[in-house]
């Protein structure tokens, strides 16, 4: 089906995002995966070509086009359709350029949003800890007032980009004693602040690529000005970034979806058995016609959340329905496209197989299925 959101400058970009990632990303794609980590100038090179930093004022060296989710779905699309788990540019422009962008003051803007354009400061957010994942209020992680500064002790663990972040935005309890809503503060930690220490690289299923880290705060000193929002609105500042994360791992999932579902065709038509394309016999032509069906449908659904989220109209039970729908799906037509594959489809020079690795984490994190229900299930009284 033909979709309708983008104009004529967002296939441009497309263009652009498709080329960057053919000269920059794909030739070095199998020896990043080798290494667990990608060359950090790759991030330097995506600012230059407008793939990361494209939200940012122009005023910081952005692109300015702040609003428009449809460039963040490009590139999200485009790193689906290259096969490519890493980079993390999609952490970069959908979860952390809004925390950059709206809760940072002028001071904060001008030290961290120059460099974050450009490619030069990689930032992460640390939520999960050892004991607490969906639940954020099982957070142990806790920081105290001492003068002008925040004392943080704690530590964090599945943390995105944890080994290349420059800056690290820490969700720590800063009152103990007060309910959710009012007991988390968010604070900036830069590398090379004391007692700020990295763990282990974490070996992953998929996204190998891509730097999962264990983070440790042995009594950091965090100075006010690393204050992001307002003190104690922690959880309210995440609970409003949480619905664009969301969309942004649906779109990852949806163009997942066309991607194998592309190889995959293209597969059963040329490989033969009892004399005949596999893709002609009935039941893999039914199983394939439905997942084409269920991928233009999960489409016009997607394509109508990135729509209502630049109205701002897109809440969290919407993109609570978009993220475990598509991610569902994800699982079931990768499983079923890679069956189809046989025997091939379990080594590893098959871009099925890299893509079902890839895939496990989606029903995951950004919140799993089963709180995606529970959130949806809540705005139905149940």
């Amino acid at each position: 089906m033909q979709r309708e959101i983008f104009d004529v400058e967002h296939d441009q970009y497309r263009d652009t995002v498709r080329e960057f990632l053919a000269r920059y990303v794909t030739p070095h794609q199998g020896q990043w995966e080798k290494d667990g980590i990608v060359d950090r100038q790759l991030y330097v090179d995506a600012a230059k070509f407008g793939v990361l930093g494209f939200s940012v004022p122009e005023e910081f060296g952005g692109g300015g086009v702040a609003g428009d989710f449809r460039y963040n779905a490009i590139v999200a699309e485009e790193l689906a359709r290259a096969s490519s788990g890493a980079p993390a540019f999609t952490l970069q422009n959908d979860i952390l350029a809004p925390y950059l962008l709206d809760l940072t003051n002028d001071e904060q803007k001008a030290r961290w949003l120059p460099r974050f354009a450009r490619g030069e400061l990689i930032a992460a957010v640390a939520m999960t800890e050892p004991g607490a994942g969906s639940d954020l209020q099982g957070i142990r992680t806790s920081a105290y007032r001492d003068g002008d500064d925040w004392v943080l002790s704690g530590a964090k663990t599945f943390i995105s980009s944890g080994i290349h972040a420059d800056l690290v935005i820490v969700v720590a309890r800063t009152d103990p004693d007060a309910k959710a809503s009012s007991a988390f503060t968010l604070l900036g930690v830069e590398r090379g602040m004391a007692g700020f220490t990295r763990g282990r690289k974490l070996e992953k299923l998929g996204l190998r690529a891509h730097d999962t880290a264990e983070l440790n705060f042995d009594a950091v000193r965090v100075p006010s000005a690393n204050v992001i929002g307002e003190v104690g609105k922690g959880f309210l500042h995440l609970m409003r970034n949480l619905p664009m994360e969301r969309l942004s791992i649906a779109v990852t999932a949806v163009a997942s979806c066309r991607a194998a579902l592309d190889m995959t065709l293209e597969y059963v038509k040329s490989r033969k058995a009892f004399g005949a394309p596999i893709g002609s016999f009935q039941s893999n032509k039914f199983e394939l016609a439905t997942l084409e069906t269920e991928v233009d449908l999960a489409q016009v659904y997607l394509d109508r959340c990135i729509t209502s989220l630049n109205a701002s109209t897109l809440d969290g039970v919407d993109a609570a329905k978009a993220k475990w729908w598509t991610t569902e799906l994800q699982q079931r037509l990768i499983y079923t496209c890679q069956q189809m594959h046989g025997g091939y489809g379990y080594m590893m020079e098959y871009p099925i197989t890299k893509a079902y690795a890839d895939a496990r984490i989606q029903t995951i994190y950004g919140g799993s299925t089963q709180i995606m229900k529970e959130i949806i299930g809540r705005s139905l009284g149940l």
